[in-house]
């Protein structure tokens, strides 16, 4: 089993659970009671709740905030800046976590609201604002976010970009 890699500052709280080959950047926050699958990625300045559930593989990058009790699965990507909120009127204390199934993409300042699931291989445009589930095999975007597309056209849009920027050395 490979070490955890924790940065400087990072603050975990007790019965924090983590599995193999995770890596944890600077002044993260992690709360009690959350589990952290193997090979996850967590960008700095990150507020990671108390009792999250995060699947394996998956890409936090900086300033992202997890309130409590939300659940990740497998292989998410979170862009920079984004929130998955947990709470639908603030000092409410009756918590609705954002539920993100597996292989979903959240572009960087996203907001997801409390209570909202985004379904698996979905994708938020960033600066979207998510205030109702998402379906699976869709990408939205807006605030509202709104269906754009589907995943299959976002992959082959996605490809001819790569494909046009790609430099010619590699």
């Amino acid at each position: 089993m490979q070490k955890l890699k924790i940065g400087k500052g990072v603050i975990i709280g007790k019965n924090v659970q983590f599995g193999e080959k995770v890596a944890i950047w600077n002044y993260v926050v992690i709360g009690d009671n959350t589990k952290i699958g193997a090979e996850t990625r967590i960008g700095s300045f990150c507020d990671i709740g108390r009792d999250v559930i995060m699947g394996k593989n998956c890409i936090i990058q900086a300033h992202v905030t997890i309130s409590n009790e939300c659940k990740l699965g497998d292989n998410i990507f979170i862009g920079p800046n984004s929130n998955l909120l947990n709470d639908k009127f603030p000092h409410s204390r009756c918590l609705t976590p954002s539920i993100i199934k597996d292989n979903v993409v959240i572009g960087g300042c996203v907001t997801i609201l409390p209570n909202v699931t985004v379904s698996k291989n979905s994708v938020i445009a960033a600066g979207s604002v998510a205030t109702k589930d998402v379906p699976s095999e869709t990408v939205v975007k807006g605030i509202p976010a709104k269906q754009m597309m589907t995943r299959q056209e976002y992959e082959k849009k996605r490809k001819a970009f790569i494909r046009a920027k790609k430099p010619k050395n590699l």
